[in-house]
């Protein structure tokens, strides 16, 4: 895709200026951690990156855009995915990159532990995005240049029209609005220490991102924890890289971070999916109103997709 098809606007959305400069990492960022699902661990390295190059996944010489075309469903988690190679687990490190304004960077992936699978899973650390943020807090960012030393504006996406994809009673939608803005309710009824919260960002920015919503960790139902094991996924989980709550019994791991952690991680993860939509070093989240309720990864994805004009 050509950088003008890239940012061609439609009837359903436009692309401006944010007039600001694309931006990628001042250094390299290497971290090592356990796979939520795998069990497996695996090393990240962030690189600097060209103007334009936007961000993407290089796993065993493959290069995978961090692109809704490469999205593919899959439980509990969104997974990118190319020439059968596939990489599983991407929505808090996307998050993070998105929200701190890492528009280009090199994503070098890899299994600590052999080189023969054709999956590798991104670390889940303590089950929050926090680890990415203060990696790039630390190292900080610059002003990124294509290969004539030349600086590129960054473009964002403004929602014209209404736009929503839902299933059963779960739906995801964005309305034209003048800044990002995000509301998000999930409904536990089952389990009466979650039970229904709602969780509203407005002018989102870097220091509300690592404040607020960086910190919060996904979350797992304990009574669903063998049905998901026997599906041969949370390999990896523990007390330590996810927050339990029983149905019964209430959370086994407390304290919280926030009182309403779990649907401020959902939070996190619609900014990591929706990142998705960022071509050519622009922005992913859209100049929209996101409105959810009781949405996962596919949902998130599938909105991409209709922005995107891919359904």
């Amino acid at each position: 895709m050509t950088v003008s098809a890239a940012f061609k606007s439609s009837k359903l959305i436009s692309w401006k200026s944010t007039g600001r400069l694309q931006q990628t990492l001042a250094g390299c960022i290497e971290r090592a951690g356990k796979s939520l699902h795998s069990g497996k661990v695996s090393t990240v390295k962030l690189w600097p990156e060209l103007a334009g190059k936007g961000r993407y996944f290089d796993f065993r010489s493959t290069l995978i855009r961090a692109s809704i075309e490469f999205a593919e469903d899959s439980p509990l988690c969104t997974t990118l995915c190319k020439d059968g190679l596939k990489i599983p687990t991407v929505e808090h490190l996307l998050s993070a990159l998105e929200a701190m304004e890492v528009d280009n960077c090199r994503i070098e992936i890899e299994n600590s532990d052999s080189q023969d699978d054709c999956s590798v899973e991104v670390p889940i650390f303590d089950g929050s995005a926090r680890e990415w943020v203060e990696a790039i807090e630390q190292v900080g960012l610059q002003v990124a240049t294509d290969h004539h030393g030349d600086c590129c504006e960054k473009m964002i996406a403004y929602v014209n029209e209404p736009v929503h994809v839902w299933r059963n009673d779960s739906f995801v939608a964005a309305f034209p609005s003048e800044e990002i803005r995000i509301t998000y309710g999930i409904d536990f009824r089952q389990v009466p220490a979650i039970a229904s919260q709602w969780f509203c960002v407005t002018s989102l920015d870097k220091s509300l991102y690592s404040k607020q919503i960086a910190l919060s960790r996904t979350f797992c139902i304990y009574e669903e924890v063998e049905r998901m094991r026997n599906a041969g996924l949370i390999k990896g989980g523990s007390l330590e890289n996810a927050i339990v709550c029983s149905a019964s019994k209430g959370w086994l791991n407390p304290p919280l971070r926030f009182q309403d952690e779990p649907c401020r991680h959902k939070v996190l993860d619609l900014i990591g999916d929706v990142s998705l939509f960022a071509r050519c070093g622009s922005q992913g989240l859209p100049v929209a109103h996101l409105v959810a309720y009781k949405g996962g990864h596919t949902l998130h994805s599938d909105l991409v997709r209709r922005l995107s004009g891919m359904i």
